[in-house]
């Protein structure tokens, strides 16, 4: 990956903003906690979290991430910017650990590393970004079949799990809630970059928002983001925070690349040798996620009753 000031700033942006989501969950987390005593939970359907200060702190904490997030965008290519969420897994789970009592069991510790290292072998082997001089060369890449195709896809699983499974299962499996988010997440970034480099080059003295595409990625935004927070408060409410939060960041990491990949075709770029590197950081980042999920799961079993003389008569 080539070194340059563009892309440093991209890594402390990226940085930044993983600090400020991780920490943002536990925050919408208390918030959601303590609206649920005097309201309908947001895993029922509620919006009582609405009027609890604290959870619009945690939000306006995830604003500041997301803005931070946003800006890296401007200065990196996606496959770079989008793996250092793994770092608001650590201050996601660390955090939830202290202030939750959602005990982190040392195996759970050893899943966010491979977290990081699957992020950190992503990072160094990322493609060097093309250069962009006008949102129309977004756009063009945009409406290529192939983007096209996936953009399909991805708004029919939606639909399909709003539709029949949120009802039927969004109680019960993780994965409903987390597989919305993740999906539109996907959608959400490819025009989040499409905005920063307009921003970028109309800062620079060339406005690109006398294009229409301009706008349609603004409103594209907007509706993804909008559907992302309404799914995320449920599955934050729902399930523990710190299973939620590296699942969230593995689906939305791999279809965040994946459409990357599909719209920009990073990879015609690379080598098979880096192609095969960035493969085996997700393996690692799977790893750390199966981790993480398993142990959770072992830290809510009971332990087995002990058998006694007087349980054997």
């Amino acid at each position: 990956m080539g070194v340059s000031v563009d892309n440093i700033r991209g890594l402390v942006l990226a940085m930044s903003s993983s600090i400020f989501i991780g920490s943002s969950f536990i925050v919408k987390k208390k918030g959601l906690k303590r609206a649920g005593v005097n309201g309908v939970r947001a895993g029922s359907g509620g919006f009582s979290y609405l009027y609890e200060p604290l959870w619009w702190a945690g939000m306006l904490t995830m604003i500041l991430g997301e803005i931070a997030n946003f800006a890296a965008y401007a200065f990196a290519p996606a496959i770079l910017v989008t793996p250092l969420g793994a770092l608001s897994i650590i201050v996601s789970a660390v955090l939830a650990h202290f202030l939750l009592k959602e005990k982190l069991h040392i195996f759970g510790a050893l899943g966010c590393a491979l977290c990081v290292v699957g992020s950190v072998s992503i990072v160094l082997h990322a493609p060097i970004e093309k250069n962009i001089e006008s949102v129309k060369e977004v756009w063009f890449l945009a409406t290529e079949p192939g983007f096209i195709a996936y953009s399909c896809v991805v708004l029919l699983l939606v639909i399909f799990l709003i539709v029949q499974a949120v009802p039927r299962y969004g109680q019960t499996h993780m994965i409903i809630y987390v597989g919305i988010c993740s999906l539109m997440g996907s959608l959400t970034v490819m025009s989040v970059k499409a905005v920063s480099i307009a921003l970028k080059l109309t800062f620079m003295g060339m406005n690109q928002f006398v294009y229409f595409q301009s706008w349609f990625f603004v409103a594209v935004v907007i509706i993804c983001c909008l559907v992302q927070m309404n799914y995320l408060n449920k599955a934050l409410d729902t399930f523990n925070t710190a299973v939620v939060s590296p699942v969230y960041y593995v689906m939305f990491t791999t279809l965040t690349i994946c459409a990357s990949m599909i719209m920009f075709k990073d990879w015609d770029t690379q080598n098979a040798s880096q192609i095969v590197t960035e493969i085996c950081g997700f393996v690692t980042i799977l790893s750390g996620t199966f981790l993480l999920h398993k142990t959770m799961d072992l830290e809510d079993k009971p332990p087995p009753a002990q058998s006694t003389p007087e349980n054997n008569l």
